[in-house]
């Protein structure tokens, strides 16, 4: 995949990522507004309801009240009686309609104790009225008499029509703002009805209420009433001339945790489905780049193998080919040094399978290693032996500094030593001028520290974050420039740490790096 394609890629994941976030915490949003709106409204009609029975249920006794004092006191003082009378010839169904109406009115004057206004008397005005509507048949006539049965009869009759109920409410709205509030309506009275309401619109909810009357306070609010924002309020004993003013006041102290609970199954399993989905694609992104850099250095691996197994290869094929030239054949000196040359290469590259061949294993858990008690120093000493001759070839030097009193360990001596020569290779491999190397050895609590450090051309800080990675070789322009495959620090710090041991490495561009290792030591 090229880098191109691979950003491209990136991007758009990137994008749908957040697009996706987005479009989850609009939708959360969203549904809270609606769940708001939807309580706001509910809690409006039941306290329009509340409101709206408290002034029934006052106007209702007022009535009956009034009824009832007019029904016991049967005569009244003046009576007035007014009718009507029409009479219609329907010539094209040769019927006759007539329609009557009368209205009779009684004056009462009753005492008024039993509403304590502070009267001696009230007049009462009851009004009865009738109305008839008969239709006759010609056959019959009215030169025959009214007393005939007509075709239709209709008769209805009232103590009070509608426009006068009208009429009767609004004088009892007057009546009824002259009388304190706290006498009007009851806190019980209130309570009930709200919330039996609210019960019906699914608001099962603690609630705080008031009247108030021109925006002060009055005698009727529940114990933990305080007027605060979003507290709802309707009108109540409304009337055009009532400077009362009078409003319900209802307010919720847990209205939001309420809204949020409708929701909050939601939006947590939104959270946690938009929680994965981050986890997933963080983890993905990361894979994407693992592999994509797992790709670049194993490529440079390929690269580097190939040119480590080439030379060999090439070396082999010209000391065969030297070998079968009849002049130098029967040359005995000269056959035993190109077979020598072969013998080399021929380790050479089994060496490399070998490192390779052992990463696999140790990632496999097959490679089994058996510990023994061994002493530290010795096998510093042995690694040194191997590339003694190769430093003092280089004009280099290697200085040992053992000044560890303690130091037995318990290790594999074989691997441990090729750990330690694998260390010292790499110190001479990177050491551009002649290879200066220092190997150090101290005892801090029940450990015991080995240091090799070098002079040579050191490495950045990302190389050194990588430098324990398989295959991972540090590009410098040309990346044959120094032979190697990436594998060496692998196996050593996996060796290490089969070992119970730490390996660090402190490092700077051209100024050097120290290997530390920290092993435990035995008693």
């Amino acid at each position: 995949m090229s880098k191109k394609l691979f950003v491209i890629l990136v991007l758009l994941m990137s994008l749908s990522l957040v697009g996706i976030i987005f479009v989850q915490a609009y939708y959360i949003n969203n549904s809270i507004k609606n769940e708001e709106n939807q309580f706001d409204f509910n809690v409006r009609k039941a306290v329009s309801y509340t409101s709206r029975q408290i002034e029934e249920k006052e106007m209702t006794t007022f009535y009956n009240q009034y009824q009832t004092l007019v029904d016991e006191n049967k005569q009244a003082d003046t009576v007035a009686i007014s009718n009507l009378f029409i009479v219609s010839q329907i010539n094209d169904t040769n019927e006759t309609f007539v329609y009557r109406s009368g209205i009779l009115e009684e004056n009462h004057k009753l005492s008024s104790s039993l509403f304590d206004i502070g009267l001696d008397s009230i007049n009462i005005k009851r009004i009865i009225g009738t109305s008839e509507a008969k239709v006759f048949s010609n056959q019959t006539g009215l030169d025959k008499g009214m007393n005939t049965n007509p075709v239709l009869s209709l008769i209805k009759s009232g103590r009070i029509t509608p426009a006068e109920r009208i009429h009767f409410n609004e004088a009892f709205k007057i009546r009824g703002s002259r009388i304190p509030i706290h006498k009007r309506v009851q806190e019980d009275q209130i309570r009930n009805l709200l919330s039996k309401k609210l019960k019906e619109e699914n608001i099962d909810l603690d609630y705080e209420f008031a009247i108030y009357s021109n925006d002060l306070a009055t005698k009727i609010q529940s114990d933990n009433f305080e007027k605060q924002e979003g507290t709802f309020s309707i009108a109540i004993f409304k009337s055009e001339i009532d400077k009362n003013n009078y409003n319900l006041l209802v307010n919720f102290p847990k209205r939001n945790k309420f809204i949020q609970s409708s929701i909050i199954r939601m939006t947590l399993l939104s959270i946690i489905f938009t929680s994965i989905i981050i986890i997933a694609y963080s983890s993905a992104l990361l894979q994407l780049f693992r592999q994509r850099k797992i790709s670049e250095i194993k490529t440079d691996f390929i690269n580097n193998m190939t040119h480590e197994f080439k030379t060999p290869i090439a070396t082999i094929n010209l000391a065969l080919d030297a070998i079968k030239n009849p002049k130098v054949i029967d040359d005995k000196e000269r056959v035993a040094r190109y077979l020598q040359m072969i013998r080399d290469e021929n380790k050479r590259m089994h060496a490399q399978v070998e490192n390779v061949l052992r990463i696999s294993k140790l990632e496999k858990n097959e490679l089994n290693i058996s510990k023994d008690r061994v002493e530290l120093h010795e096998l510093v000493e042995d690694a040194i032996a191997h590339i003694e001759l190769i430093v003092e070839d280089r004009k280099g030097y290697i200085h040992t500094h053992l000044n560890a009193e303690k130091t037995s360990v318990l290790a594999n001596e074989m691997h441990f030593t090729n750990v330690i020569v694998n260390i010292l290779d790499n110190a001479v491999k990177y050491s551009p001028d002649s290879p200066k190397i220092d190997v150090y050895t101290e005892n801090v609590g029940t450990n015991i520290i080995l240091k090799i450090k070098d002079q040579g051309s050191g490495m950045g800080k990302a190389a050194q974050k990588q430098v324990f990675e398989k295959f991972y070789r540090e590009h410098t322009g040309n990346i044959h420039n120094v032979k190697g495959h990436g594998l060496g620090l692998a196996y050593v710090k996996r060796m290490v740490e089969d070992h119970q041991g730490h390996i660090s490495v402190e490092s700077e561009k051209d100024k050097g790096s120290t290997f530390i290792i920290k092993l435990p030591l035995i008693s």
